[in-house]
């Protein structure tokens, strides 16, 4: 695999990236309302269990999402007639479901040019070790942010473009910055290039509620490891033991909120931020949303951010859509 690195983490990248964490902290934790950003989930063990929490059979996104493209993927490469490809993925992930997309098209005849934008130049390589190598398969990773990545693609790729942005990513964001990330997207796509793109629904809240609050409690683990995180790399003084893992649905937002409640009223010293933080007992402090959509919701966003709707997606129980969309340009 060919790799372009348009952002490497140098010691004093490192040392910015300290600077700004701190500051997200601080800004977010003397909030009214206590918060912490979800970027920083995802050091060395957050990394493992989210991949955990992806696999465990409360977690039904992943797996039902997998079964729509090995269902489908023949389906999107008949939609899109071209000889060569560009499948650009927004975030490497394992390379599972993106093998499969990719599959579709080889399996027509077609040749397949793979470009997995990620910020972290491991999670391309274990990504390219999923990934069976065929002949018909070029794989160049891109280390950047996704938008850097795809300016780079389309200073440089004339051909037609499939981006990838999987696994209900898009749910991260509430409704005004999802339609303002896929605005920017769109800016940097052809006219008549595509977006495959996967929402999670709006169903039974039991549901829901069984996939943010795992049997196992890997999410709780997952959650409470950012606090792990502030005390190893800030100095932070936080006793996980008395905080507790809280997933619930917000019907006002159509939304899951995922919280940490401390047990107890308790004060909080961080060394790099020199100050100390109250809490009283179960104050919620915010860390996470995962918005979730209906058929109605996902149409009008595409029509709203200059892209037209090709086709759904979707399992016989409605639980999950991947949506293809093409972009529309003047």
């Amino acid at each position: 695999m060919e790799v372009s690195v348009l952002r490497e983490v140098s010691e004093e990248q490192n040392s910015e990236f300290l600077e700004e964490f701190a500051i997200d902290v601080l800004t977010g934790l003397s909030k009214p309302d206590k918060r912490l950003s979800t970027k920083y989930f995802y050091d060395d063990r957050g990394s493992d269990l989210f991949q955990k929490i992806t696999q465990h059979r409360d977690y039904y996104l992943t797996r039902t999402e997998f079964n729509i493209l090995k269902e489908s993927s023949s389906k999107i490469a008949n939609l899109i007639s071209e000889d060569e490809v560009d499948i650009i993925e927004l975030g490497a992930g394992d390379g599972h479901k993106s093998e499969l997309v990719i599959d579709g098209f080889l399996g027509q005849g077609k040749r397949v040019n793979y470009f997995p934008i990620d910020i972290s130049a491991q999670a391309l390589k274990q990504m390219e070790e999923n990934i069976t190598h065929k002949s018909e398969l070029e794989i160049h990773g891109i280390v950047a942010d996704y938008l850097q990545g795809l300016k780079f693609l389309k200073e440089r790729s004339k051909r037609r473009k499939i981006v990838l942005f999987l696994g209900s990513n898009i749910g991260n964001f509430d409704r005004t910055q999802s339609e303002n990330f896929l605005r920017q997207l769109w800016k940097y796509l052809n006219s008549d290039d595509y977006l495959l793109i996967g929402f999670d629904l709006k169903k039974d809240v039991e549901k829901l509620s069984a996939a943010y609050n795992d049997s196992s409690g890997y999410t709780r683990d997952f959650n409470l490891n950012l606090l792990d995180r502030i005390n190893r790399e800030l100095g932070g003084n936080f006793d996980k033991d008395k905080f507790q893992h809280l997933g619930v649905f917000n019907p006002k937002l159509g939304a899951m909120e995922s919280y940490l409640l401390p047990k107890e009223k308790q004060e909080v010293y961080i060394k790099v931020l020199e100050h100390r933080f109250e809490f009283e007992a179960y104050e919620p402090l915010h860390l996470e949303y995962s918005f979730k959509y209906t058929k109605e919701d996902i149409e009008r966003t595409c029509q709203h951010t200059g892209f037209k709707l090709k086709d759904h997606f979707t399992d016989k129980d409605q639980l999950f859509i991947d949506s293809l969309w093409q972009v529309v340009k003047n």
